[in-house]
């Protein structure tokens, strides 16, 4: 009986406190800013709603967390996920003013694992001069035709090591090969090593570091994010002793990698300790969003054979052009595959389908207004990128796969933004794209495929669930 009392008792007290918690806090918004803060609940206390989140996160529609509170509120509502009070933004026109806002209205914001894992020195945190020097050196590069040229060298060179090993009597897992490939390009543009042990021990710590990234937020001995900042650290290891070198070394006239462009920075504000995070923050495309790209064009088209079908037998567009550079002699240059017209719309397609990133988060500074909704200071925003790129008012038929539908349509709105927008917009757009040409040019021209049943996971990464397994069958060339 005393025991039944006890409970009693807590749970009348527990269902007081948040009864409280709720009315204290909407109250209390309510009357400093009536009638502007956006609709929406802030769940329960500390919570928030981001339970539901993550659980809608990991089905095969995580756009359904937003479209519930779309219908009930509207395209901006209110909400709290990751420990912070949020507004949810999954209108285009609210999104690019967020993208485009400077670091005086609104500042990058994360879970704080993955802040911890990145450092106060990221390019995905710092502000400021600071951070448009580092933006703007590392797009100038990822930009110049002398990297291309690298890439698709180092593209092809890899792509072939690859697919000469694939064996048409035994399932090929497109995730793992394609990560491997774009792991080894990467890495050698940013800090020129070559396949090799210390690329196997780098890549083996990097794994171990990504692993932590949406961790819970406790280091101590034994847990996700201890080990992955451990797994940091050697990695800063490796990347200052080959920083120290090019220091002693001198001579960046003609950078032939990242490491030399920030080694060109005059200001002394560009430590050691700053490139060599950096460096390592910039490798997580090629072990996530590039080899996912191209992991999704392969499962996508596998889905659509009459998109396929354009790529290899109607219209012949990568047969054509392999052909006509076989009787030249000459192999294709990066400009080859980026003009080739229907596989760039198979890219473009898969990216606004495949959502590799979700969107992005950001903190507000100041109190700001955007089309009528209140952004208070110190709440964060979180601008979505899936909803507004499976938004039927924005694309017809948003989950059928349909290059086509990009024969007319502007890449440049911001109803399309896989790679974010303003002054953090990737820098590695063109590399991305034109790594995922050359894999889909070799795989059409040399196989013909049939895909394996498998699934999207979209939390916390975008990834295939069994790796996407083909099974392959050679083709004359």
């Amino acid at each position: 009986m005393d025991t039944t009392w006890i409970l009693f008792v807590t749970l009348i007290f527990l269902c007081t406190l948040i009864l409280y918690y709720k009315n204290r806090l909407s109250h209390k918004l309510k009357s400093k800013h009536k009638n502007q803060l956006p609709l929406g609940t802030l769940g329960w206390p500390f919570i928030g709603e981001t339970i539901e989140f993550v659980s809608c996160a990991y089905t095969d529609h995580p756009e359904s967390f937003m479209d519930k509170r779309r219908t009930m509120y509207g395209k901006v509502f209110k909400s709290h996920i990751f420990g912070s009070p949020t507004i949810v933004s999954t209108d285009a026109d609210v999104n690019k003013f967020i993208l485009q806002s400077d670091a005086k209205v609104f500042v990058p914001s994360y879970p704080k694992s993955l802040m911890e894992l990145m450092g106060e020195s990221s390019i995905l945190l710092i502000n400021g001069t600071l951070q448009r020097r580092i933006h703007g050196l590392i797009g100038a590069f990822f930009k110049s035709q002398q990297l291309k040229v690298q890439i698709t060298t180092d593209m092809q060179k890899y792509v072939q090591e690859s697919m000469e090993k694939w064996k048409e009597d035994q399932p090929i897992y497109i995730q793992d090969e394609t990560k491997k490939i774009a792991f080894h390009v990467l890495v050698k543009a940013l800090i020129s090593l070559e396949p090799g042990e210390e690329m196997e021990l780098l890549k083996k710590h990097f794994q171990e570091f990504i692993s932590g990234l949406m961790s819970l937020p406790i280091n101590l001995p034994g847990t996700k994010l201890y080990q992955s900042l451990q797994a940091k650290k050697k990695m800063v290891k490796l990347v200052r002793k080959i920083i120290q070198a090019r220091r002693n070394k001198g001579n960046f006239e003609v950078p032939k990698d990242v490491v030399d462009v920030l080694l060109t920075d005059t200001s002394e504000k560009l430590t050691d300790d700053l490139i060599a995070d950096n460096i390592i923050d910039m490798m997580i495309p090629g072990e996530d969003s590039v080899p996912v790209l191209m992991t999704l064009a392969t499962k996508y088209l596998s889905e659509c054979p009459v998109a396929l079908q354009q790529l290899t037998v109607r219209y012949e567009e990568n047969i054509k052009l392999k052909k006509l550079k076989d009787q030249l002699g000459e192999t294709l240059c990066w400009s080859d595959y980026l003009s080739l017209p229907f596989t760039q719309k198979v890219i473009t397609e898969t990216l606004r389908m495949g959502n590799i990133i979700n969107g992005v988060m950001r903190k507000a500074l100041k109190d700001v207004e955007i089309k009528g909704y209140f952004i208070p200071q110190g709440w964060c925003v979180f601008t979505n990128f899936r909803s507004v790129h499976l938004d039927e008012k924005n694309f017809e038929l948003p989950y059928q796969f349909n290059p086509w539908r990009w024969q007319n349509k502007d890449m440049n709105s911001y109803n399309f933004t896989p790679f974010g927008g303003g002054q953090r917009l990737c820098p590695g757009i063109d590399l991305a794209r034109l790594e995922a040409s050359i894999f889909l040019h070799h795989l059409v021209t040399q196989f013909r495929w049939y895909a394996e049943e498998d699934t999207i996971v979209n939390f916390p990464t975008v990834r295939m669930k069994r790796r996407m397994p083909i099974l392959v069958r050679r083709v004359e060339p």
